[in-house]
């Protein structure tokens, strides 16, 4: 009975994560008439009152005989994925009052909170088995979230290329674990870690798995779905696909390279550094040729990606502290353009064009101000959060030894810099004697985008931020 309790204790995040999942699906059963409105509340309101339970009454341990571990530093960071999809689900009632998504707003809610109930399994993980179950239980219901808008938008070939990559992923994957299985016969992540020697089996296994887990993080190679997708699928999906999933994945990553691939670590951090180099060049230099912002923020994705896995490039606590400060700010900076970029499409019939931005701070000063701040901190600007973010991720990949690799990386920051403000110039400098119309966002909207704000401009300021995620990695 003890063991019971002990377990359930344990496991207090994902179970309460799997209760709400039942109240939402009720509500969405009984309910007469469709309200997103109401959906909107209640989903926010449970997922707060989980995200206070995770920050005061998190516990560490096992269950299952170490399939499933729980520590300071994965509370850490389901705190930071309720977080990031409280703000998603904030930006998401204008788009789903839409006359058509009106009757689906309940399912928009339920396949969200099944994709972040995988991520937990994830990065909560002992073994690759309920590492692999969470990870396909976070992008099944991802590539419907994508397919939301099928008549809209290309969203179901959006969906499609999602789920056809998630599947050759998967394969890439499971080949790799197969190896893990055969050289070590064992799947838990203490046990392997006691039998890996480096050989060529191993080596195979290690890149197949990195394989796999780089289409979820869309890496260079494995990127190519990524533009296509965000700009098929609804914008308040492709803003959780862009920080939410990818958060999960990049922590998940560097536990289970440092855990499972520890005494590997020469042969994974020489793929590392090639793969970091090839992301954040070829993924600046292609956003600077979009016009489509939606497009333009996947590439941005993808060269924010390549910045994170320079923690992972660490390899050490301050890396895995570096990383969890990272996906925070990248968090509150991404949400806040996918907010503006959202609004904007609601409210001007699908505009995401950057020249319809054209002088967009004469009607709108307020959104145009937001998205200014939030591009500023993705380039790394000081003194937002961004550059504080890209500061200690830069520090952690130095001090490992990686001097070559981070110059290459704040070359690029110069690169990223011209293209991110490309779309200041246009709201601000470009003349446009038509600009678009002004507009009000909702209520939730415009408390998200506050707290965006907010984030972006105190996270900078408050150093004890880092300074908690540093003493949890050290625990």
């Amino acid at each position: 009975m003890m063991d019971i309790i002990t377990t359930l204790h344990t496991m207090q995040a994902e179970i309460g994560l799997a209760i709400i999942l039942i109240i939402v699906l009720l509500a969405d059963l009984f309910q007469k008439v469709p309200s997103p409105k109401n959906m909107q509340r209640l989903s926010c309101a449970l997922l707060v009152i989980l995200l206070l339970n995770n920050l005061f009454n998190s516990a560490s341990g096992e269950a299952f005989g170490s399939m499933y571990i729980n520590t300071p530093m994965t509370s850490v960071v389901k705190t930071v994925l309720t977080l990031g999809t409280i703000l998603v689900f904030m930006q998401a009632d204008t788009w789903l009052e839409r006359e058509d998504t009106r009757h689906k707003a309940g399912e928009f809610y339920l396949l969200t909170l099944s994709t972040l109930l995988g991520m937990f399994y994830m990065v909560s993980a002992g073994s690759f088995l309920l590492f692999y179950v969470g990870l396909e239980l976070a992008s099944i219901p991802m590539a419907c979230l994508i397919a939301f808008d099928k008549y809209r938008h290309h969203s179901a070939e959006a969906g499609a290329k999602f789920i056809l990559n998630a599947m050759f992923s998967s394969g890439l994957m499971l080949y790799g674990l197969s190896l893990v299985y055969g050289t070590c016969g064992t799947m838990y992540f203490n046990d392997i870690s006691t039998m890996i020697t480096g050989s060529p089996l191993q080596i195979l296994a290690m890149v197949l798995f990195f394989a796999g887990l780089g289409f979820k993080l869309s890496l260079v190679p494995f990127h190519m779905w990524t533009p296509d997708t965000y700009q098929g699928g609804p914008t308040t999906v492709s803003a959780y696909l862009s920080v939410i999933s990818k958060g999960a994945a990049a922590f998940a990553l560097m536990s289970i390279l440092l855990k499972v691939f520890g005494p590997m670590v020469a042969d994974w951090s020489l793929l590392l550094s090639v793969v970091i180099v090839l992301t954040i060049t070829i993924a600046n230099i292609f956003a600077i040729l979009q016009k489509d912002l939606k497009r333009f923020m996947a590439y941005s994705s993808i060269s924010q990606a390549g910045y994170i896995m320079l923690a992972v490039l660490g390899a050490s606590a301050q890396g895995m502290a570096s990383l969890v400060y990272y996906v925070v700010v990248y968090i509150v900076a991404n949400l806040a353009v996918f907010g503006v970029i959202g609004t904007v499409e609601q409210h001007n019939g699908g505009t995401v064009d950057r020249d319809a931005y054209n002088g967009f701070y004469k009607t709108n000063p307020k959104l145009s101000f937001v998205m200014t701040i939030a591009l500023f901190s993705l380039a790394g600007i000081p003194p937002f959060a961004g550059f504080f973010s890209k500061f200690f991720v830069f520090a952690s990949a130095f001090h490992a030894g990686h001097w070559l690799v981070v110059f290459l990386a704040l070359v690029n920051t110069i690169i990223s810099l011209y293209y991110y403000l490309l779309v200041v110039k246009a709201m601000y400098i470009v003349p446009n004697e038509t600009p678009l119309a002004t507009f009000k966002s909702s209520a939730t909207t415009r408390a998200c985008l506050f707290i965006c704000l907010m984030g972006i401009i105190l996270l900078g300021v408050c150093s004890s931020v880092y300074q908690i995620f540093t003493e949890v990695a050290a625990l």
